[in-house]
């Protein structure tokens, strides 16, 4: 699959601009054929940085390119190609044949087009055709420039939330959640920084971070390890594992954690007392498979202490409802970016591809809390602002 797309992505690409220049030229006048151009550069843009990328993961070069160029790689490839400039060809293809068919089986005398049309100028007609023809161009340059102030941007989201059963010593508990950082070609450095300084200021009596701290290469880790040693841990501090952080291997992201003395929980339970009370915190190993994720946290469960208040942070949101088969009052997650593009806050791909993808969700006594993530691997959010969020738990 991942040979297919390596040559599908550059294959299409170039099928499209022949395709569009093809069409443009057709349409004719000066802003046709500056869109000829514009499609023809962007094109190209996207097939070298799309080259440079794929030479910097086979190590052939050092430097990444620049996140702008990035940024228009994975807009075009991910959104653009895929969702208007291939359906745009296939609908034009349907409608020439559909004319050709029309012409064959019901012939009619040519009409000889009115004078007006033979003005060099663009009339309304091609003007708008023009502007159909480069909109996946169009589409992709615009929303590179809406992207890139994006991936600096978090906020801190207060939730309140009323646990069944929570020990009055713990009343008031709170929790600072950090998710889905992806250290790495979009966050990193002053972004970093802000965050450090959000959840300092916040004071939390803990900081839990549910998985995917850096983006895709453990070269990443160090600067998202020094991210992690300057904040507050409060009465404690634990991560876990997500898919984005096993990517070039789990173990050299364990070792990276226990070289430096961060907790890092796989599969495993930490015991401390938060305010004399004694809380679990049950930490997940990545897994998408639920069967898995049901056996993760049985035996989880079956090794803390009944006594503890239990915390479960998984990085897939469907471990919630293995939770809720044990009974566990609170459970973190991470990982669905909270849809990422989504048309509102209840409509987009979040609920068509998760059960729970952000916020509070509750089930008899069992809460999840789901977060947006604090970073980005994808530039570009819509009603899915990235977020650290700051949990406090009452006792109901």
């Amino acid at each position: 699959m991942f040979f297919v797309i390596l040559i599908l992505v550059p294959l299409l690409s170039v099928l499209w601009l022949g395709w569009v220049w093809w069409r443009l030229r057709r349409v004719g006048g000066g802003v046709a054929s500056m869109m000829r151009w514009l499609c023809l550069a962007t094109t190209a843009v996207v097939l070298v940085t799309y080259a440079w990328v794929i030479a910097r993961r086979m190590d052939v070069l050092e430097t990444a390119p620049h996140p702008w160029l990035q940024a228009l790689l994975l807009l075009w490839a991910l959104v653009f190609l895929p969702l208007t400039a291939l359906p745009m060809m296939g609908g034009f293809c349907i409608l020439d044949a559909g004319r050709a068919l029309t012409r064959r089986f019901f012939k009619s005398t040519p009409v000889k087009p009115p004078v007006e049309a033979a003005i060099p100028d663009l009339s309304r007609r091609q003007m708008l055709r023009t502007t159909v023809l480069a909109l996946p161009t169009l589409g992709t340059l615009g929303a590179t420039v809406i992207s890139i102030p994006q991936k600096t941007r978090f906020r801190v989201r207060p939730l309140a939330l009323r646990v069944p059963g929570l020990p009055a010593a713990l009343d008031g508990l709170t929790i600072t959640h950090v998710s889905d950082t992806h250290v790495g070609k979009f966050t990193r450095g002053h972004v970093l920084d802000g965050m450090v300084e959000a959840v300092n200021r916040l004071k939390s009596d803990l900081v839990l971070l549910t998985g995917d701290l850096i983006d895709h290469s453990i070269e990443d880790l160090p600067e998202a390890l020094d991210m992690i040693e300057r904040l507050n841990p409060g009465r404690g501090l634990f991560n876990i594992e997500g898919n984005h952080d096993l990517f070039d291997g789990a173990e050299p992201f364990a070792k990276g954690h226990a070289d430096r003395g961060i907790p890092l929980l796989r599969d495993q339970l930490a015991s401390l007392r938060v305010r004399g009370h004694p809380v679990d915190i049950l930490g997940m190993r990545w897994s998408r498979r639920e069967a898995t994720m049901r056996s993760q946290v049985a035996a989880l469960v079956q090794a803390g202490d009944p006594d503890a208040f239990p915390i479960l942070l998984g990085h897939h949101p469907h471990a919630f409802d293995a939770a809720v088969e044990h009974g566990m009052p609170l459970t973190l997650a991470g990982h669905t970016h909270g849809g990422q593009l989504m048309l509102t806050p209840e409509i987009g791909p979040g609920p068509v591809m998760f059960r729970y993808w952000s916020g509070i969700y509750r089930k008899m006594a069992s809460s999840l809390v789901v977060s947006n993530g604090a970073g980005n691997w994808f530039p570009l959010r819509t009603s899915a602002p990235a977020e650290i969020i700051h949990i406090t738990l009452h006792r109901v």
